[in-house]
């Protein structure tokens, strides 16, 4: 029987490689006490373990109350966990030498928004001791990357920011240290499609540069695009984690368009059947190389036969509903 990786449920063989951690998490867990005496507990981290590596785009997905912010901010050492281990930069979880080295954008970010934006990265570069110097280039370039017009930055208070524009900036103030790794938690949480593009670009970028970017997300189109692996959490658990291609690997999904037959013996063979004026489609059920067999018995004429494999919001929901987590009824 093959062993497997606890840390990344792979095999072991598939594990070895010659990739540097930057974050790894073994068995985190975090426990809060709440209720008027504080004798309840809510476990929001269950033997929680994460791998990334250098050079990764590695997004978190799962649903509202997972646990995807504890986790995050147990990796920056904001959270301490109850118990478990982990290690950022090669430093054990919480050490102050490798903040230097990090980026971060919370969710719901509070600005001093009676600052400029300007105002506001001039500030965030003195908490990390830049020089002026240094600063002066620095800013222009990271407003350019956001797409901030500087002379909006320069003279317009965050408090007259769009969440867009607030988006942005809080983007440049996780980038003004240069950082090796960014986390990012929920950087598309209430954009619009240019906005939710423009981060993405801006996390490719980033990882053209060879950063290593972790982020949470609710976007799963925008993570598959992007992301090299990812993990799923649920209930405060890890239940998967990999590469796109390990993950949802090559189902041999066929969709089918095409034209004429009879709609109830097209259904014994196709699922999803819809109809758009004389055509159809459907994702076949069944071989596919039966199917092209009986096309003459069926008396439809074939437009185009392609091969899909499974998005990964459907794999995302199989995985909530195999442990039911979600119902589709």
């Amino acid at each position: 029987m093959t062993e497997m990786d606890p840390v990344t449920d792979l095999p072991i063989e598939s594990t070895k490689t010659d990739k540097t951690p930057v974050v790894q998490t073994e068995n985190l867990t975090k426990v809060y006490r709440t209720g008027f005496w504080m004798n309840k507990k809510i476990e929001s981290l269950k033997n929680t373990s994460i791998l990334v590596f250098q050079g990764e785009t590695f997004g978190l997905l799962g649903p509202n109350g997972a646990g995807k912010t504890t986790l995050l901010k147990t990796m920056l050492g904001i959270v301490r966990p109850t118990s478990g281990r982990g290690w950022l930069l090669g430093r054990p979880l919480g050490d102050r030498s490798v903040k230097q080295r990090v980026g971060y954008l919370p969710e719901n970010a509070y600005f001093y928004d009676y600052l400029t934006g300007w105002e506001f990265l001039q500030f965030a570069a003195g908490l990390f001791q830049i020089p002026a110097s240094v600063q002066r280039q620095r800013i222009p370039e990271l407003l350019d990357l956001v797409g901030l017009a500087k002379s909006a930055a320069k003279k317009k208070q965050l408090r007259q920011y769009s969440k867009g524009m607030l988006q942005r900036v809080g983007m440049a103030q996780a980038l003004i240290n240069d950082p090796e790794v960014v986390f990012l938690d929920e950087p598309m949480s209430g954009l619009d499609p240019m906005g939710r593009f423009q981060i993405r670009e801006i996390i490719l970028s980033l990882k053209g540069q060879g950063k290593t970017i972790f982020f949470n997300s609710h976007v799963l189109s925008d993570v598959e695009k992007i992301c090299d692996r990812v993990a799923i959490l649920a209930q405060g658990e890890r239940i998967c984690i990999g590469s796109l291609d390990e993950l949802l690997g090559n189902s041999k999904i066929f969709h089918i368009q095409g034209r004429g037959g009879n709609p109830e013996l097209l259904k014994q063979w196709l699922s999803d059947l819809q109809f758009e004026a004389n055509a159809w489609h459907g994702r076949l059920q069944g071989n596919p190389y039966q199917f092209l067999a009986n096309l003459a018995n069926l008396d439809v004429q074939l437009i185009s036969m392609n091969m899909q494999r499974q998005s990964l919001e459907e794999f995302f929901m199989q995985q909530l509903q195999q442990r039911g987590i979600y119902s589709s009824s």
